[in-house]
């Protein structure tokens, strides 16, 4: 039994798989207890694009003369799908920011934080097992999103499936790094709200999810060069809407690749400096 106990107190792989795994299991037996978040995942990909889409029909004229500027400005015809993809990314990285970021708060908030921190474990475990599920999650409401985009809108994707598949890979290491990064925050402050605000309200004025970016003043397309969601929407907007095939989003492949190291060790560092200044100041403990 010592012998059990002993080698379970040991930190090595073995350990911190199992922590991850257990993480893992109980995020995503929380997640299908509440049917009413999946209930979520059909309804909000309807209803948060629909004013920019009706919007944007209004302004177009009743006999469409407007969409021979909107087609100049971005090469594409399909309005609908163009607002749909932008707003879809920025839901995604809205949620990322809310349920990873705040998922160390939960756990505390659930009383568990504290025991577990004292396990011998990696921590960042932790926060990677909690963001499987949630990860999961996203995959379908954006799997959802294009089918009912499809259906209700009448969206034509003539793009590439394999090529928006490949889109949304690339894209995970900047959005959940972001994410990661906002989690180790909350570790000391508690609380995140502005932050995310802040951002996602960047995201919405300067990543242009429903306009080109070109109608943006020079000073502002250069701030928008500096976010990895600038790349992940038009890239995601090539692959699925356009046919340039994967020379219309080689650039921002490069670039959501540079993005992704950078937020996620943007991430893990910050995870490491919180957590190490959370243990010397007693924070994990006050609530």
């Amino acid at each position: 039994m010592n012998a059990n106990s002993n080698s379970l107190a040991v930190r090595g792989f073995p350990s911190d798989l199992r922590a991850f795994w257990a993480v893992v299991r109980r995020e995503w037996t929380v997640f299908v207890r509440y049917p009413s978040w999946i209930v979520s995942l059909l309804i909000w990909p309807v209803i948060f694009p629909m004013g920019y889409i009706l919007t944007a029909r209004a302004l177009s004229g009743v006999d469409g003369s407007g969409l021979a500027t909107f087609k100049t400005s971005t090469g594409l015809t399909e309005y609908v799908g163009y607002i749909a993809v932008g707003t879809m990314i920025w839901m995604w990285q809205n949620i990322v920011l809310w349920a990873v970021g705040y998922s160390l708060r939960n756990e505390q908030l659930r009383g568990t934080l504290e025991s577990n921190w004292l396990s011998p474990t990696w921590r960042f475990s932790y926060l990677l097992g909690s963001s499987v599920p949630q990860m999961v999650s996203m995959l379908l409401l954006l799997a959802i999103s294009g089918l009912e985009y499809v259906l209700l809108f009448g969206v034509k994707f003539n793009g590439s499936l394999w090529l928006t598949l490949l889109v949304i890979l690339a894209a995970i290491p900047s959005v959940y790094g972001l994410g990661f990064a906002f989690a180790s925050v909350v570790i000391t402050v508690k609380e995140a709200n502005a932050f995310v605000f802040l951002v996602r309200g960047i995201v919405m004025i300067f990543c242009g999810i429903t306009y080109p970016l070109m109608l943006l003043p020079g000073w502002m397309q250069s701030v928008a060069q500096w976010l990895p969601q600038t790349y992940v929407i038009h890239a995601m907007r090539s692959a699925a809407l356009s046919t340039e095939g994967f020379t219309g989003i080689s650039h921002d492949l490069l670039m959501m690749t540079v993005f992704g190291i950078f937020w996620l060790a943007v991430g893990y560092i910050l995870f490491v400096i919180m957590e190490r200044r959370a243990r010397q100041t007693g924070a994990i403990g006050q609530y």
